[in-house]
C-alpha cells in the first residue's frame, strides 16, 4: 500500500497502569499494527483509564499484604505473578515482581497519561504509557508517587514543572474519573479492553494473530457500513 491513502480508525485501549496483561497487550498490539498498515489500515491509538483498585488509598498499600488479602494467600499471589512472568517473557518483557514493594493508587498515573496526550498527541502518550509500565513492572517504582511521575514525564519530553503543576490540581484527577465513563458505559469489567470507533471489540492480551484478525474484520465492517473510507488503491502508471 506504499503511496496509497490509508483507512484510519480510532482505537481506544482501556487499561490500568498496574495491569501486567495491559503491558503484554501493548507489546502484542505493537506487533499487529505494522501488519495491518501494510493492508492499508491504520489506527489512532488512545489510552483510556480504568482503575482495578478504585478504593485504593492515595498513598497505596504494601503489595504483599494487599495481594495476600485479595487472593487469599501470598503463595496464590506468587503463582499468579509466575503466570504473568511467563506471558511477559513471550512478549520480550521481564517482570520484576520482587522489586514491587507497593500496590499504588493509579489515578495520578492516568492523569499523566491524559496530560501526555494533551501535550504531544498519541506519540507522546505512547511514550508515557510505556514509561509507566516499565517503571512499575521492571523497576518496581511507585507510579502513584508524584515525584516518580514527574521524573517519568520529564523523561518523555514533558516539562517537569508543568507535570508537577498538573498533578497537583484536583481537577486533573476528577477528569480521570470522568473519563472512566467510557469503560462504565460499555460495562467493561476487565482490562485491557479494545474499543474500535466507540464499539467494544475484545478484552485481554490476545495473541498478535488474534488482534490482527479482529481488527481487520471489524475495520472491514465499518468500511462496508460507510462509517470509514476504504483505503485507496495504489496508482499505476500507464503502460
Amino acid at each position: 500500500m506504499t503511496g496509497a491513502a490509508l483507512s484510519s480508525f480510532r482505537l481506544d485501549i482501556v487499561s490500568d497502569t498496574i495491569c501486567p496483561w495491559c503491558y503484554v497487550g501493548k507489546r502484542r498490539l505493537a506487533a499487529a499494527l505494522p501488519i495491518l498498515e501494510a493492508e492499508g489500515l491504520t489506527f489512532d491509538v488512545a489510552w483510556r483509564p480504568f482503575q482495578l483498585n478504585p478504593t485504593m488509598p492515595r498513598e497505596g498499600l504494601d503489595r504483599r499484604a494487599y495481594r495476600s488479602a485479595k487472593f487469599g494467600s501470598w503463595e496464590k499471589s506468587q503463582a499468579l505473578d509466575a503466570q504473568v512472568t511467563e506471558a511477559g517473557a513471550s512478549a520480550g518483557l521481564v517482570f520484576r515482581h520482587d522489586l514491587m514493594a507497593k500496590t499504588p493508587n493509579t489515578v495520578a498515573s492516568h492523569a499523566l497519561i491524559r496530560l501526555a496526550h494533551e501535550t504531544g498527541g498519541t506519540a507522546m502518550q505512547d511514550r508515557v504509557v510505556e514509561a509507566l509500565f516499565s517503571a512499575y513492572f521492571t523497576q518496581g517504582l511507585d507510579v502513584g508517587d508524584l515525584a516518580v511521575l514527574a521524573d517519568l514525564a520529564e523523561g518523555a519530553g514533558i516539562e517537569r514543572s508543568r507535570a508537577s503543576a498538573f498533578l497537583s490540581e484536583p481537577a486533573s484527577f476528577d477528569a480521570v474519573i470522568d473519563d472512566e465513563k467510557l469503560a462504565h458505559g460499555l460495562r467493561l469489567n476487565g482490562v485491557p479492553s479494545f474499543v474500535l470507533e466507540g464499539n467494544y471489540l475484545f478484552s485481554g492480551a490476545q495473541p498478535t494473530s488474534v488482534m490482527v484478525r479482529a481488527l481487520r474484520e471489524a475495520s472491514a465492517k465499518l468500511i462496508s457500513a460507510g462509517q470509514v473510507a476504504a483505503p485507496a488503491e495504489p496508482a499505476h502508471a500507464p503502460a
